[in-house]
């Protein structure tokens, strides 16, 4: 025994020499003095910090203006009365995000959750986590950010399977940088015409409180929706409370060979109420329990100004107290040209997946006796030189013995890295839908992913499309404002199956073809403007022989 506690001892010793030495390692790689150029080959990496139990010290906030005035291909005359009209970013919008606070321990894990948290802010261009001075066993921590030109006026026109839209709007994302959106726009397409105001906030008691509230006026009728959630923001986060509402008045249409069969007004209101609880993030997972309650109707009603349809559904309302849980592997990977253009971007490779059953009671004023479910499921793969993302989603309810208004999708893309600026694109989606519901239709055309066709020009309950894709990333960065790249196309797929099935055509369809894909980069939108020509393979004669689309997409 005593030669084993000497033993013990010794070892003891010579952990703490070895943890004394790295933290003289590290604070000289910080800013010793002694140390030369030469002789300091990299600045501590939070990993390193972790590993002798570094506490976070001083927390800096360095906020960078839209356009930076120290870099040559930046500082003209243009850039610099944005940047002077331009109101940066407030530090406390900023601190009020931040995972990890002065006196605790530093965590690589937390700091790359916060950047990522960072990074999903459209006001913000790009931000940088870093050590900037490590003493004693403390460490002082950078948070560089730089805005992005948060006020978009927009006037826009796109063009899809035959059929044209537009709208104009103006966007305030940053409002005097305080994190307040603030918008109104007006919009034309192919379905209905007219104007909305919004207007939202993420940090509306100055915590992470998100508060959402939209009006719109349409053609056919109107929108209005409110929330405010307090969601779980974090993978460490405990409680979540939150209610939101909403209400609607539009015309739904029936489609079939692209042209309209039937309509009818649906009219819908409904909210939610709920609370959850979770332990946090427990040895690289998170799972999270929700209750509340929730409401939800829908009256139909046939519409005098259009076709009617074969058949106007029943009317229903739905009041259920539902349960709700989350699981969440936490493993993310940060990489750059996928769905956008020169920035960086996180993929979620680890396993989620949410389930949520609620009971609707006539007891409690529903019209029927219901069980309701609805759930997702997503997981990525890292292979070799790419990433798979899967996913799928599933929903329904079931009473009186039978299921109703059942849906089931599923969905896999696939990035192969070919060089720095080249990716082959793999898109393969399917989906299912069993209802009574005319318009929970599965539409295929030039608008969803079919781009040599017209616009919802299959229809069915039942979908399949495959989309190979060949990108091009380019470098290309015309007046530091614009994000250039491109993509030649393959597109197969097919919508069959139930009543409005298109009978003219019914069969697999296929189209090839080239575009162009253009980002402003310093722009809140964060948008990619897709220019597309597409030529459909073995078309009958009635589908022009080239289809021109012009679409704005959230991504690539």
């Amino acid at each position: 025994m005593p030669l084993f506690r000497g033993a013990h001892r010794d070892r003891e010793m010579v952990n703490k020499l070895r943890r004394c030495l790295l933290s003289a390692c590290l604070a000289l790689a910080c800013h010793g003095p002694l140390a030369s150029a030469a002789e300091v080959a990299a600045p501590p990496t939070f990993a390193e910090l972790e590993a002798v139990g570094a506490l976070v010290g001083e927390v800096r906030f360095d906020p960078q203006d839209v356009f930076d005035e120290t870099d040559p291909r930046e500082n003209y005359g243009l850039y610099r009365l944005l940047n002077r009209l331009h109101i940066k970013t407030r530090e406390s919008v900023i601190r009020r995000q931040l995972l990890f606070r002065s006196g605790e321990r530093v965590s690589q894990r937390v700091i790359e959750e916060t950047e990522r948290n960072l990074r999903a802010n459209s006001y913000l261009y790009d931000v940088t986590i870093r050590p900037v001075a490590f003493r004693d066993g403390i460490v002082d921590i950078e948070v560089r950010t730089r805005d992005t030109w948060s006020l978009q006026p927009g006037a826009s026109y796109s063009r899809g399977g035959g059929s044209d839209s537009g709208a104009l709007s103006l966007v305030e994302k940053n409002l005097f940088g305080t994190g307040l959106s603030v918008g109104v726009g007006s919009e034309s397409s192919v379905d209905r015409s007219g104007q909305e105001f919004q207007i939202s906030h993420n940090q509306v008691f100055g915590d992470h409180t998100a508060f959402a509230y939209r009006t719109a006026s349409y053609s056919d009728g109107s929108a209005d929706s409110i929330s405010l959630v307090r969601p779980f923001y974090a993978l460490d986060t405990r409680w979540a409370l939150g209610a939101a509402a909403a209400e609607f008045d539009r015309i739904d249409t029936i489609y079939t060979n692209a042209a309209i069969v039937g309509q009818y007004r649906h009219q819908g209101r409904g909210g939610e109420v709920f609370g959850g609880l979770s332990k946090g993030l427990v040895n690289g997972w998170v799972q999270r329990f929700s209750v509340g309650v929730g409401y939800q109707e829908d009256i139909y009603r046939v519409d005098p100004g259009g076709p009617p349809p074969p058949e106007v559904p029943p009317d229903q309302t739905l009041v259920y107290p539902l349960v709700r849980y989350e699981v969440i592997e936490d493993d993310y990977v940060k990489t750059v040209n996928r769905d956008k253009i020169g920035r960086a971007e996180y993929f979620v490779l680890g396993f989620n997946g949410s389930m949520q059953l609620g009971y609707s009671s006539t007891g409690l004023g529903a019209t029927r006796d219901l069980w309701l479910y609805s759930g997702a499921l997503s997981k990525g793969f890292r292979t070799r030189g790419g990433d798979l993302l899967t996913s799928m989603s599933f929903s329904g309810q079931y009473g009186d013995g039978k299921s109703d208004r059942q849906f089931l999708g599923g969905r896999a893309r696939y990035f192969l890295q070919q060089g720095p600026y080249t990716v082959f694109y793999v898109l393969a989606d399917a989906a299912a839908v069993n209802s009574t519901i005319p318009t929970d239709q599965l539409l295929l055309g030039g608008d969803n992913g079919l781009r040599g066709y017209p616009l919802r020009y299959q229809s069915g309950n039942q979908r399949a499309l495959l989309t190979l894709e060949e990108r091009v990333y380019t470098d290309w960065y015309p007046f530091r404002l614009f994000r250039v790249g491109g993509a030649v196309f393959y597109d197969i797929g097919r919508a069959w199956g139930g009543e409005f099935e298109n009978q003219a055509n019914p069969g697999w369809l296929q189209d090839f073809g080239f575009g162009l894909r253009l980002t402003v980069d310093r722009s809140s939108s964060g948008s990619v403007l897709h220019l597309d020509v597409a030529f459909p393979i073995n078309a009958p004669d009635d589908i022009k022989k080239a289809q021109v689309l012009i679409k704005t997409y959230a991504n690539f």
